[in-house]
């Protein structure tokens, strides 16, 4: 589990962590023991370079290692920006979330909520905002609308 503390909206949660992410966050973790002494007050992700070591890592930090492993990996850019940025990940996330629950046939509208939770949304309808333009989920949206304009008793069925 994941422990988000203190977001912007002052709140807290814990989130469940894929096998494959927990070892790459073990191998860091390990990795970071090599230059750096731990401690419980120290945050997870650190300098290990020159006069940032131990330090926790500042937006630009992050941003720079970001577009150095995006054009290592070659990630092509599909959206309206120069190249993918950071946050495209948690909209591709959830997008792809979406779209694997219509294919297993989960009920989303019961499903959004824990979506929204984990996302650390204070309202549901900033994580129904992911999904907008989406031509892939905008197609399972129409089937499923086709299906209800079809059933019995529908309107003009």
């Amino acid at each position: 589990m994941l422990t988000v503390r203190r977001t912007k909206f002052a709140k807290s949660r814990q989130l469940p962590l894929h096998a494959s992410t927990v070892a790459a966050l073990s191998r860091y973790r390990r990795l970071r023991a090599r230059f750096v002494r731990t401690s419980p007050q120290l945050p997870f992700f650190v300098g290990s370079r020159g006069r940032r070591i131990g330090q926790p890592l500042g937006e630009r930090q992050v941003h720079r290692v970001f577009i150095e492993l995006r054009d290592q990996v070659g990630w092509p850019n599909r959206g309206a920006h120069d190249a993918p940025r950071i946050l495209d990940l948690r909209h591709s996330f959830a997008v792809r979330r979406v779209m694997l629950w219509y294919a297993q046939g989960v009920d989303i509208d019961q499903a959004m909520l824990s979506l929204s939770t984990y996302l650390g949304h204070a309202k549901i309808s900033n994580t129904y905002w992911y999904l907008t333009g989406v031509p892939e989920l905008m197609a399972f949206a129409a089937k499923k609308f086709e299906r209800f304009a079809r059933a019995p008793g529908a309107a003009g069925a």
